[in-house]
């Protein structure tokens, strides 16, 4: 391992329903990078190197987005990761000053979205998610519903069968969730609803109802990274936020050989990922007092819950039972509302996870702070895919 890495500085815009608000990507990165840049308390001149990450957009958007914040000549990388592209720019960007080439560098993540369920773009290639579709059909019926539901509900389907969850718990993670967001200002969606109401919802696939899916969003969110010798030279200590551990891993070939519904939606690659970042970070599940984790369906939360060993495989419904992951439990998770809640824009939801855990970890989450927090696990997802996993320390 490089040099200590800290996140100095956050921001991110309020996650808005595609087309409702008159504003384009550019807008979107200049709000987010805007107030990243005043948190941290530096000019964009500071910033040595930047990575945009996104997944609907023209080859050098990153920059178009970016130079809204200034036109300085810096290395600026495009990414896209499917769902877990916000984490990945957060990841290179720390790798570059983790590998001294930079000592303050910026990670931004945004998208402007279509309304609707996610489709293909572009027929006349592979489509990157084939070879899950084909081992999704290999165990499962394809369905008259939008892909994503199906490859993550199924894999809920599958938890049933083995280990008798029930519908009422995953429906408890969405009823969690959209309560946890009433508090969130930067939140798609901001409603409380009832068991009964999440239950009754519109079923999507099976047993995701609409209310435990996540939206389609448009927004943007923005960290500023940097070495220990510049947050000295700024005096920034008592906001620096230390990247304690942090690791991506993508698909093993159990993903696909092991006839599994639960590890073609990430279960391994999550676990690898969560591995590393507890070793190197020396704390473990339970030393993490709150987390933000990929909630992009209720299963993909619940399988989550075991792959990042808060609990035994097969004993996530109890822990949601139990109460163990909301306020006065073990881990508050998801106190943003998660993406269920707070939307979901692709490339930007891994920026808008880091900026809700240093906040909480700073003692700025105002109603949705979590007691003493010290520290904090983010989970990102992206199938195709990737899992990036991240412990952050409260600023010493």
């Amino acid at each position: 391992m490089g040099q200590k890495v800290f996140v100095v500085g956050v921001g991110m815009t309020k996650f808005e329903k595609p087309g409702s608000k008159d504003w384009d990507y550019p807008d979107m990165v200049k709000e987010a990078g805007t107030k990243a840049l005043a948190d941290a308390g530096i000019g964009y001149d500071e910033i040595q190197q930047a990575v945009a990450g996104y997944c609907y957009g023209e080859s050098t958007s990153g920059e178009r987005a970016l130079y809204e914040l200034g036109i300085t000549g810096i290395p600026i990388y495009n990414v896209n990761n499917n769902c877990s592209t916000g984490s990945t720019a957060l990841f290179l960007a720390k790798q570059l000053i983790e590998g001294g080439l930079a000592d303050c560098t910026m990670a931004v993540g945004f998208e402007k979205m279509e309304k609707g369920s996610l489709g293909a773009k572009y027929m006349d290639r592979v489509n990157p998610m084939d070879k899950h579709m084909m081992a999704m059909m290999a165990m499962r019926d394809f369905a008259p519903a939008p892909p994503a539901p199906q490859l993550f509900g199924n894999a809920g389907r599958e938890h049933m069968d083995k280990y008798g969850t029930t519908l009422e718990q995953f429906a408890k993670i969405g009823l969690k969730n959209h309560k946890h967001s009433v508090n969130n200002p930067y939140s798609q969606f901001r409603d409380e609803y009832s068991l009964d109401d999440i239950m009754n919802s519109k079923m999507v696939y099976e047993p995701l109802t609409k209310l435990q899916c996540c939206p389609t969003s448009d927004g943007a969110g923005a960290a500023i990274l940097a070495s220990e010798a510049f947050v000295t030279k700024h005096g920034l200590q008592k906001q620096a936020v230390e990247i304690a551990g942090m690791a991506m891993a993508t698909d093993f070939k159990s993903t696909f050989d092991d006839k599994s519904c639960i590890k073609l939606i990430g279960y391994d690659m999550t676990k690898q990922a969560a591995r590393q970042a507890y070793e190197q970070s020396g704390q473990g599940p339970e030393n993490v007092d709150v987390i933000e984790l990929h909630d992009c369906f209720s299963a993909n939360e619940m399988v989550t819950y075991e792959a990042l060993g808060l609990c035994d495989e097969g004993k996530a419904g109890s822990l949601i039972d139990e109460g163990a992951t909301t306020y006065g439990g073990k881990w508050v998770v998801n106190p943003s509302g998660g993406l269920i809640s707070k939307g979901h824009p692709l490339g930007a939801t891994g920026l808008a996870q880091c900026a809700e855990l240093n906040w909480q970890l700073r003692g700025l989450s105002e109603k949705r702070q979590v007691d003493g927090a010290k520290v904090a696990l983010q989970h990102n997802l992206g199938l195709g895919g990737a899992a990036v996993v991240t412990i952050y320390r409260q600023p010493s």
